[in-house]
């Protein structure tokens, strides 16, 4: 009788080659991007450079997966917002 395993990491975030979805298609854009110029520029020095190019590109996002505080944007909008006025003189709670 077969036996089947239980899938408990259902949240897990899908992985291609150690990268999200969204850095594989970047690498993929780079690596066809790279395929079109080797293909209509033919040369040794820039097959070198697209394989060196494409490496160094998987190595960034690589390390930009591993560490995403790299790309955290900083809080622009306050915790709360009020309409309460500011007002520095203290006669005009008086009334």
């Amino acid at each position: 009788m077969k036996k089947y395993h239980i899938h408990r990491d259902i949240r897990a975030r899908a992985l291609i080659f150690g990268l999200p979805v969204s850095f594989f298609a970047i690498q993929m854009l780079g690596v066809i991007a790279s395929l079109l110029v080797i293909i209509f520029s033919f040369s040794f020095a820039l097959i070198f450079g697209a394989l060196m190019g494409n490496g160094l590109l998987y190595a960034v996002l690589l390390k930009l997966e591993n560490r995403p505080d790299l790309l955290a944007n900083p809080k622009v909008f306050p915790n709360a917002i009020s309409n309460k006025k500011t007002n520095l003189l203290h006669y005009a709670d008086e009334f």
